[in-house]
This record gives C-alpha cells, structure tokens and sequence, in this order.
C-alpha cells in the first residue's frame, strides 16, 4: 500500500511542520513546544485556509500570551490563573472575532502559566516569535508539500453514492408496492447518504481553493467540472428519494400487471444509475412511457374527483411522479456522460493529428 493512501497526506504534512519547526526552534535556542502546538493546528485542508486562518491565530495567541503574563505575575501558578486565562482567553477571542484563533490562543495561555516565573515582557515576545515560526513553517508546508489531490476520492464518492442511492430507491419502492411494515433503518439510510453529499460538496470547495496556489491541467479541470456536475444531479436525485422514503404508508392498490410493471421499472431505474455511463435500455423508454400515462390517467381521475366534491387522493400518483422524476435526471446524467466521452474523443483525435 502506498505510504501518501495509509497515512494521508495531512498526517504527513503534520509531521513534516513538526519537525521543521522544533529544528527551527533548537537552533534558536527556544522552547519548541508553544511552537509545535501552533504548527499542529495551523495544518489545515487547503493552504488558503492555512494562510487566512494564521493571520487570525497570530493576533489570538498574542491576546492568549498576554493574558497568561499578567494572570501569571499577579497570582503566580494557581488553580484560579489556569481559570482565568482560559475564560478570559476565549471569551476575548469571542469578542474580537479571532474564533479561528481561540484553540491554539487558550493552550498556548495555558501551558504558558508553568513555564514562565519571571523577565515576562521578554517571555511575551519569545512566545510571539515562537508561535509566528509555526505559522509560517505550517503554512509554507501546506503550500509547497504534497498537495493535496482531492479530484479522485471525489469521483470515488459519488460513484459509491449512486450505487448506495440506487440500493436505497430499490428496497423502499419495493417496501411500499408489496405493503411492508416501515423499515426505519431506511430513513436513517437516507439522513446518512444526505451527509455524504454534503462531505463531498465540502471536498469541492477544498479542490476550488487548492487551484488558487496550483498549476493544474485543463483536462483535469475539465474532469472536476463533469463531476461536480454530477453531484449537482446527484442532489436532485437524493431529493426525489426521499420524497419516496418519506411518502406514507398507504396501501396501493395494485393488480398482478401493474406490480410487475413498477417492479420492471424500479429494476431499470436502479441498473441505469449502477452504470458508470446511466445507459438506459430501449425498452425502458417504452416502459416509461407507459407510466407517464398512467400518471396522466391518475391526474385526470385526481382532478374529476375534485370537481365531484370528493377529496379522495389515489397514492399511486406520489409514487409514479418520482419513478417520472428520477427517470428524467437519469436521462440529462446519460447526456451529460455522453457529451463528456465525445469532448475526450475530440481531443484525443487533436493530438494525434
């Protein structure tokens, strides 16, 4: 197994900051350990995050110092000093904005109390000297370092999350046609899937930072863009899901043909998202078409009933109008899949020429 896949690149970086800094600190002859702490936390995803981020924790650990000197010189090393630089600690950062400071303002205020005894207007410039050579080790680090690729693991997820989306649709579509009893670790399914997306909607914005400080190809560009594209359909799709995880337990009347129609539909919805290129068979669009007018008939009975007074609602039509729905998103993936394997095909045919 490659070392960068079993550690991560983060954990890697960490440690590379780690060290840099503490032989930094040695040579200066100072205390490393405030130093190590900063570059620690100062690692963080992206290098714009590291670097925006260091110019809040600086101003934080100064505040943090500060406190920690005047606490220390007026009640010496007690439990109420601890107690004090700690509050006050946060509750300035709080106060000032420095939120992104406030964890590495408190320690380094904390771990401060034990270590200094006297000369503190010296001890205070130490510290800020010792916390700014972590900052810049850190973010130099994360800059220069291993950037970090999150392209792959991106396409990885949302490939794994339509085979996990199309299992979901499957059981529950099949829970409701046959009259189940509600499965709730569906629903807890469906909460989970929702917050995967939103995990790899967080590594897109991670990959969009990271092009700021690196050179990247416009194929690879190109390759980020069809994903995203993807996970934006993708969001639609998982919406359309829950609407039939969340659809309630009516009893659908449904004949022989007419269940072995919804299971031959959901049994094509499912195998179109398990394919990496959303094929869907021809004799699919039939099918579909087929339950596009059987919702139609269902709507129009809706509406009949409606100006007869009755307020009889037919639970089949919340079920078609979905299988409709997800049917439609399958279709513009298809299309977009399609456009990208004739743009790759352009170029490749460029190049050769």
């Amino acid at each position: 197994m490659n070392i960068f896949q079993f550690t991560g690149r983060r954990t890697i970086k960490t440690g590379v900051a780690v060290f840099l800094t503490a032989l930094i600190c040695h040579l200066m002859n100072w205390s490393p350990m405030f130093a190590v702490v900063t570059a620690i936390v100062t690692i963080e995803p992206t290098a714009i995050d590291s670097i925006k981020k260091a110019f809040i924790r600086f101003p934080a650990t100064a505040i943090g110092t500060a406190i920690a000197m005047l606490f220390t010189f007026w009640l010496g090393d007690s439990v109420f000093t601890y107690t004090f630089v700690a509050v006050l600690t946060i509750v300035t950062c709080y106060k000032l904005k420095l939120n992104d400071g406030m964890i590495v303002a408190t320690l380094t205020g904390v771990l401060m109390i034990a270590t200094v005894h006297q000369h503190y207007v010296s001890s205070f410039f130490v510290r800020l000297e010792t916390t700014t050579t972590g900052l810049v080790v850190a973010s130099l680090v994360n800059v220069l370092l291993l950037p970090p690729k999150y392209s792959v693991m991106i396409a990885s997820k949302i490939q794994q999350l339509f085979y996990e989306s199309a299992d979901l649709l499957t059981k529950r579509s099949m829970e409701l046609l046959c009259n189940q009893p509600f499965d709730k670790d569906i629903r807890q399914a469906f909460q989970t899937l929702s917050r995967r997306l939103e995990d790899v909607e967080k590594l897109c914005s991670y990959q969009k930072k990271e092009w700021r400080f690196h050179r990247i190809a416009r194929k690879d560009i190109r390759a980020f863009h069809y994903e995203y594209k993807k996970l934006m359909i993708l969001r639609q799709l998982l919406y359309h899901i829950g609407n039939v995880v969340y659809l309630p337990s009516h009893h659908l009347v449904l004949d022989h043909q007419h269940m072995k129609f919804l299971t031959f539909i959901i049994q094509q919805l499912k195998e179109s998202l398990y394919s990496r290129s959303f094929s869907i068979q021809p004799d699919t669009y039939r099918q579909i078409s087929e339950l596009r007018q059987w919702f139609l008939e269902l709507e129009h009975m809706k509406c009949e009933n409606a100006l007869a007074g009755e307020q009889r609602l037919v639970p089949e039509t919340a079920i078609l109008y979905e299988f409709l729905s997800i049917h439609h998103l399958i279709q513009d993936l298809h299309l977009l899949h399609h456009h990208e394997v004739r743009h790759q095909k352009v170029v490749t045919s460029h190049y050769q020429a």
